[in-house]
């Protein structure tokens, strides 16, 4: 009996998420949704290379993209909350699995008269890289979302000013990439690649100085265009976008 009710409680919260997931996925501006999808698959397939490896210092080409998908949630975030924010962010990461995975099933489709090893290489990519990034990109946008409502609650005055906006986002920016660079870091470049990549690895203090550098770089990216975010939002706000989504949840006594 018990085992019959957790069934259909589970059942039920899939159904509920499902539900506020596809009215959300309605509600956010498809702008928004398109260009933070093309940055996490973007992410993803720059991390396969380094740009950048010195006896303190890596840094992989990810780091030129990555501030757009914090910028990205922060904004959701502002205006839909932590937990709108990190279901989309879920949602990024499924179409990124299975953008990897048409990758590979054309990486390994015969190619006779013509050599695309190289071309498959690249688009075939490495699946213990994809398992670091997918990990360390939940991990991040969760600590992203939640750090930056949280932050914004501080502001009770003027929580929808400008200053509070770049507060949130710089400080939650910062964290949230540097344990996404640090993560990252250590399961790629300390537990697989010794193994996968013929003793190929990254010291720790490389791996901390490239997060602390690489989280540095992307707060300057976010500094520089966090004027766009804060503007997006107030004109969401002004143009009451999202609204059905708001009163459903309103509706089912869910919280943001």
């Amino acid at each position: 009996m018990n085992n019959s009710n957790s069934q259909s409680s589970l059942l039920g919260w899939i159904k509920k998420e499902w539900k506020i997931t596809i009215l959300l996925l309605r509600s956010i501006p498809s702008v928004a949704v398109a260009l933070f999808v093309v940055s996490v698959i973007t992410m993803n397939l720059l991390a396969n290379k380094t740009i950048l490896d010195t006896e303190y210092v890596a840094i992989d080409g990810g780091i030129l993209v990555s501030w757009l998908s914090f910028l990205t949630m922060d904004t959701v975030t502002k205006h839909y909350g932590p937990k709108a924010s990190t279901r989309m962010s879920i949602f990024a990461i499924c179409v990124n699995l299975l953008t990897c995975l048409i990758f590979y099933i054309v990486s390994i489709i015969p190619t006779p008269n013509t050599d695309y090893s190289k071309f498959n290489e690249i688009i075939g990519g490495t699946w213990f890289i994809l398992l670091s990034s997918t990990i360390a990109f939940i991990c991040s946008a969760i600590i992203n979302n939640f750090l930056n409502y949280g932050i914004g609650k501080l502001f009770k005055k003027n929580p929808d000013g400008r200053l509070a906006f770049i507060t949130r986002s710089y400080i939650s920016t910062f964290i949230a990439q540097f344990m996404d660079n640090l993560i990252f870091a250590i399961l790629t470049f300390m537990v697989f690649a010794p193994i996968f990549w013929d003793g190929y690895s990254w010291t720790f203090i490389q791996c901390l100085t490239c997060s602390l550098i690489g989280a540095a770089l992307e707060l300057l990216m976010e500094i520089i265009f966090s004027p766009i975010g804060y503007h997006i939002s107030k004109n969401w706000k002004k143009n009451k976008i999202g609204e059905s989504y708001f009163e459903y949840i309103n509706s089912i006594g869910g919280r943001l």
